[in-house]
Parts: C-alpha cells; sequence; structure tokens
C-alpha cells in the first residue's frame, strides 16, 4: 500500500523510541518557551479572525515534518491559547497544573493504558482502586465505600443520580412485593423529584434530562442570602413531595458552588435525608480541595454521611484536564452500572475476583488519568496541594475585603472559597439605570477580554449581569485582583460616558437666535 511503510515509522514503538523522545521534547520545549514569555492570559483574538487561519489548512496534504508541524500549531493554538496559569487568568474553574501531574499525562499517554479491564491495565488498575480507597478515606465514607474515575463532574454527577434513581426504585419494588403487590419501573419513573439549590450545578439538570426523567423532576430550593441551600425549605419540598405521592430520588447538595462558591449545610442536610430515607449525593466537584487543606476540612463536616460524592481533582487539585471520581458509600450500588459482555467481562471474571473497572464504570475505554494524581501524592504529597488550595481561598478573602470597601463595587456574597461575584455600580451621582449598569459590566468583562490583560467571568444574579473571580491560582497576587478592578472599572466608566444622555439646562436656542 502505498504511504505504508511512511506511515510506520510514526508508530511508537522500540524501533521508534528515540525518534519518540526527540519529537516530545521538542513540543515540550516549545510549550515551555511559550508559557515562560506569556505576558498576558489571551491574546484577545476574536473566532472570526482565528477560525480562516485554521479551516484554511489542507489536512489531505500533511506536513511530514515535525518541526514544521510544531511552527504551525504555534501559530494556530499555542499562540492565542488561553492560558490558565497566568496570574490575571480570574476566569472560570481552570487550575494552573502542577508539574508531577504533567510527568504523569506524558506516560499514561504514551502507554496508553485502558482502564476498563484488567488484562488491558493491570498495575493501572490497582493505583486507580488504591486513589479511590484513599479519596474515600479523606472523605470519611467507611470500609464498604469505592468509586471510579470519570471524565469531570458533569459524568460524575450523572453515575450518582443513576444509581440514585436505580436504588429508589428497587425501594419502592420491594414495597410493592411486600404488600403482596407488584409495579412497574415506568410507573414509578414519572413520580421521581431530585432536589437541589437553586444555584446548584446544571449537570443536575442534564442528568435528569439523559436519565429519562426530564428537567422538570429537578426541584430547586430555595438559598439563603449565602447562597446555601436552606434547610427549612428543603423540609418543606421534602415533606410536600410525600404529601402529593412524588418520590425524592436523590437529595443534592453543594460543596462549593460554581458561581458563589457557597458550601451547603451538610449536617442540616444529612439529618433530613436519613429522616426521609433519601439519598444524599454531595456535589463537591469545586470544594474538594478542602479534604487535604491543612486548616479549612472542617468546612466539609457533613460529607461523610453522603451516599455519593463527586471529586473534580482538575479543579482544586491542580490536575490537568480530565482527572474526576465519583464515590459512593456501598460499593454494591454500583451494580447498577454493571453489564457483563463475554467478550470484555464476563461473569467468570467476576466470580474469579479478577478487578475489572468497566464494571462499575458508565465508560468503557477509559484513560488512565489517575496516574497524574498518584505521582502528585507520591513527590508533592497531600499537605501540600492543601497549601496551595489554601492560599487561594485566602487570597478570595483578601479580595472581598478589597471588594466591600471598593465604592465603585458591589459584592454579591463573602466567599467561602475562592469565588467572588461582583458587580460595578456607577458613582452616587452617576446614572441609575439598571439596564444601563447591566450593558457597563458586560462592556467591561468583552473589553478586558479583547485586551488580553486579563480574563475574569460573568453570571447573572437576581437578573442582573455581575462579573465574577475565580481565584484557582497561588501566583494571583492582591495587587493583580486590584489591577484588574481598575481596567473593569476603567472600561465600564468608559461606556457610560459614551452613552449617558447628556443634560442640559435651560432653553434651547438655534444658532440664529
Amino acid at each position: 500500500m502505498p504511504g505504508a511503510a511512511d506511515g510506520r515509522t510514526h508508530l511508537f514503538n522500540g524501533r521508534t523510541a528515540e525518534r519518540y523522545r526527540r519529537s516530545v521534547t521538542d513540543g515540550v520545549g516549545l510549550v515551555a518557551s511559550t508559557v515562560a514569555r506569556a505576558e498576558r492570559p489571551f491574546t484577545g483574538i476574536t473566532p472570526a479572525e482565528l477560525a480562516p487561519e485554521i479551516s484554511g489548512i489542507d489536512l489531505e496534504r500533511p506536513l511530514g515534518d515535525p518541526d514544521a508541524a510544531l511552527e504551525e500549531l504555534e501559530g494556530v493554538y499555542l499562540k492565542d491559547a488561553v492560558y490558565f496559569h497566568h496570574p490575571r487568568y480570574l476566569a472560570h474553574l481552570n487550575c494552573p497544573v502542577v508539574i508531577p501531574a504533567l510527568l504523569g499525562e506524558a506516560v499514561l499517554s504514551a502507554v496508553n493504558s485502558s482502564l476498563d479491564t484488567w488484562d488491558q491495565s493491570a498495575g493501572g488498575t490497582l493505583i486507580e482502586r488504591r486513589l479511590i480507597d484513599w479519596t474515600a478515606e479523606r472523605i470519611g465514607l467507611g470500609q464498604a465505600a469505592d468509586g471510579i474515575f470519570t471524565s469531570g463532574g458533569t459524568q460524575s454527577n450523572l453515575q450518582a443520580m443513576l444509581l440514585a434513581r436505580d436504588e429508589a426504585c428497587t425501594l419502592v419494588e420491594k414495597e410493592a412485593t411486600a404488600a403482596g403487590g407488584t409495579i412497574a419501573k415506568s410507573a414509578i419513573l414519572p413520580r421521581l423529584r431530585i432536589l437541589t439549590s437553586q444555584v446548584s450545578h446544571f449537570s443536575i439538570q442534564k442528568a435528569a434530562a439523559i436519565l429519562g426523567l426530564g428537567y422538570e423532576a429537578v426541584i430547586p430550593v430555595p438559598c439563603d442570602q449565602d447562597r446555601r441551600m436552606r434547610t427549612v425549605a428543603l423540609a418543606h419540598e421534602l415533606d410536600r413531595c410525600r404529601r402529593e405521592g412524588l418520590i425524592v430520588m436523590a437529595v443534592v447538595a453543594t460543596a462549593g458552588t460554581t458561581d458563589f462558591g457557597s458550601i451547603d449545610p451538610l449536617p442540616e442536610i444529612a439529618e433530613l435525608c436519613a429522616r426521609h430515607v433519601t439519598w444524599l449525593h454531595v456535589d463537591a466537584a469545586y470544594g474538594c480541595g478542602l479534604l487535604v487543606s491543612p486548616t479549612r476540612r472542617h468546612l466539609l463536616d457533613g460529607i461523610e454521611r453522603a451516599d455519593s460524592v463527586t471529586v473534580d481533582y482538575h479543579k482544586s487539585f491542580f490536575q490537568p484536564v480530565s482527572s474526576s471520581a465519583v464515590l459512593v458509600r456501598d460499593r454494591a450500588t454500583l451494580s447498577h452500572a454493571t453489564y457483563h459482555a463475554d467478550y470484555l467481562n464476563p461473569e467468570r471474571s467476576a466470580r474469579k475476583l479478577i478487578p475489572n473497572q468497566v464494571d462499575k464504570s458508565i465508560q468503557t475505554t477509559r484513560r488512565f488519568d489517575a496516574l497524574k494524581l498518584w505521582l502528585t501524592l507520591r513527590i508533592m504529597g497531600a499537605d501540600a496541594v492543601g497549601a496551595l488550595f489554601d492560599e487561594v481561598v485566602e487570597r478570595a478573602a483578601e479580595a472581598w475585603a478589597l471588594l466591600d470597601t471598593d465604592p465603585r463595587y458591589e459584592v454579591v456574597t463573602e466567599p467561602q472559597l475562592s469565588t467572588l461575584v461582583f458587580r460595578y455600580v456607577p458613582p452616587s451621582d452617576g446614572p441609575c439605570d439598571p439596564d444601563l449598569v447591566d450593558r457597563a459590566n458586560l462592556h467591561a468583562r468583552e473589553a478586558l477580554a479583547a485586551s488580553g490583560a486579563a480574563v475574569v467571568a460573568g453570571t447573572v444574579v437576581d437578573g442582573r449581569h455581575h462579573l465574577k473571580f475565580t481565584l484557582l491560582n497561588p501566583e494571583t497576587s492582591l495587587s493583580d485582583i486590584a489591577f484588574v478592578l481598575d481596567l473593569l472599572a476603567e472600561h465600564a466608566g468608559q461606556y457610560l460616558a459614551l452613552h449617558i444622555e447628556p443634560e442640559v439646562s435651560g432653553p434651547r436656542h438655534s444658532r440664529a437666535s
């Protein structure tokens, strides 16, 4: 076949090991030099500017040369990438990554283990299982706990809701049998409900839809002024659902909401769930960094009573995407995700106690993402990771104090973690049209991103546009934050100055008069 010989030289094996070493070394060198000289987190390039460059590349004509391909890549990707390592990237839940995890990424992608069955991963399977046990120990779930690595919090939450749904159905079916009758699962599903904070992650709604329950199955529970779930409101909803013949299959508490970093009152929620015999899921995708915090672990008190927990190591453990896990108190509940295929994980393997991870995952082929966390813990240690997360939480507290005394801004709530939601407000003698102020805040964010000097996020609170800092970089200083606040105020002020109709005092006179 034409070109087959050339293609074979690109396969990674014993004969091409030196070529692999040179190519990866050159690639790493390019990334290192790009990061070292990056003076801002973003270039401000627009989709309209970049799209023609990429669409103009003829994928039918390979360059053949790794150096040429890297040079091209620098122009269409690296040059304009958004760099989360930069201290003035303050937007989303994207963290700078630690070097031991990058070492793990290089190893796992080259070996390319698939963590679905033992005969494809061997040691990788046991490393992942050990890390799940370690995380469960940190949470306090008990000896029967288990879990699986996932692609991210959305998948972790989906699997948790799958398990909760099937546990609820099983319980209703058992009650019907005990009463001498039967009930079809199709009759149960329309009655299932999920209770969660009104500011919880949208993946709960997505999970309900994917599981066939519909978005309307998710009931938002009101929050207090600190954006934490109100337990009185939760108790009311639990009672209402019971009176109306609805089945609360899960209560989802959040340990670190995306917008506010708020942590729901876990002990009180756990007590209500125990009283109502309801599955408690804690979405700690963001707040899981507190598991290794030397000073703030108490903020997660109550999480040990959860039936399932989501953790995202690629948020507050400073791991590269993707690195997440879902954990359960009772490993038997993972059987709801089990399906035995003769060509992959036959039942005889389970009887022989062969540890096939696909038995408890909703994925089949899975990367060995656990290796990144393994090397991080073996090189840095958990305390060092926790100290880094503590730094960003402390920086957020300092930033809140700065914002709280700055007359140019109003801040929504004091953070528990490292997220700040605030809004530019004009001077007391300035315009007070809320819609105009909304547009000024939107403009400030967009103008800042276009300049590339910093990147911040935005959200809507009580119908009004706000700005948002998400701090996950220990290198971000208070002076960085103050600098960005000045830039935002300048952009917003300029917008208002251009869009305010000047007041004219006295009667108007024509030029001729």
